[in-house]
């Protein structure tokens, strides 16, 4: 049996009242202090003299605390090594079958109908005709075992199998010179990543999971995998891929999230 997970939640209202813009502050910054590029440079309690403002204010703080997130993503950025490999683990270790991980309950999943699914390209792409499943299953597979990293601070050792994203994005003609690779879903889940890490050796579209086909929970018939990101960057039940230099956001980026999320 899979595990059902609460989805992050960074502004969803707690038994009913909206969270106050302290609430909203403290776990702004517990995220940022995760990631310990800020560690012990301020505090909740210093915020009123940082930004002039009550810690009641929600705009001016949220605004203030997104600035040192998107500091925070371009540091990230900066330090990324494109060709450096994630660390890989045996076959032994490999969790069967993957953690279920959404914004909603297992018991919601709506299966997708493979014999009407198509994934759709556009944006920067010069062949945008869309592919089936059988046309994605009968290019070339490679297979990864690496470790997936929940924001919620949960991890598990993953086996996956599928079409490298690099490779594919070369083969239908995508400007691999444009900012954002984004995704949509069958599920209404939107996503994004950054270029270097879409042409990241460890970046699959994956369509196995311990050589078996990835089942409906678990994003079938196609979802994103990537080694450098944490799990809410690897979006399933992918239904399109857009190469764009327009940044597009995501469904848990768009709530507060940090965008570029690198592990």
């Amino acid at each position: 049996m899979s595990i059902k997970t609460p989805s992050p939640s960074l502004f969803r209202p707690s038994n009913g009242v909206e969270k106050t813009a302290l609430d909203q502050a403290k776990q702004i910054v517990e995220d940022i202090n995760r990631r310990k590029l800020l560690r012990g440079a301020f505090s909740v309690g210093a915020l009123g003299m940082l930004t002039g403002c009550s810690v009641t204010e929600t705009a001016p703080i949220q605004s203030f605390l997104r600035s040192f997130s998107s500091f925070n993503d371009a540091i990230q950025a900066m330090l990324f090594r494109p060709n450096h490999l994630a660390p890989t683990f045996s076959e032994a270790q490999v969790v069967k079958p993957p953690r279920y991980n959404a914004f909603y309950e297992i018991e919601d999943v709506k299966p997708v109908d493979v014999s009407r699914w198509k994934l759709e390209l556009a944006g920067l792409i010069q062949n945008k005709a869309p592919w089936t499943a059988e046309q994605i299953a009968a290019l070339p597979q490679q297979e990864w075992i690496v470790r997936h990293i929940c924001v919620e601070g949960w991890d598990y050792i993953g086996q996956w199998s599928g079409v490298n994203l690099r490779q594919f994005l070369e083969r239908v003609g995508a400007d691999t010179k444009a900012k954002y690779v984004a995704f949509r879903c069958a599920d209404g889940y939107t996503g994004s990543i950054d270029m270097a890490s879409a042409l990241h050796p460890q970046t699959i579209l994956a369509t196995k999971y311990a050589r078996d086909p990835i089942t409906d929970p678990f994003g079938y018939p196609l979802r994103l995998r990537t080694a450098v990101k944490l799990g809410f960057k690897n979006p399933k039940w992918i239904t399109s891929i857009e190469v764009t230099n327009v940044y597009p956001g995501g469904y848990w980026e768009d709530r507060g999230f940090n965008w570029f999320s690198g592990i």
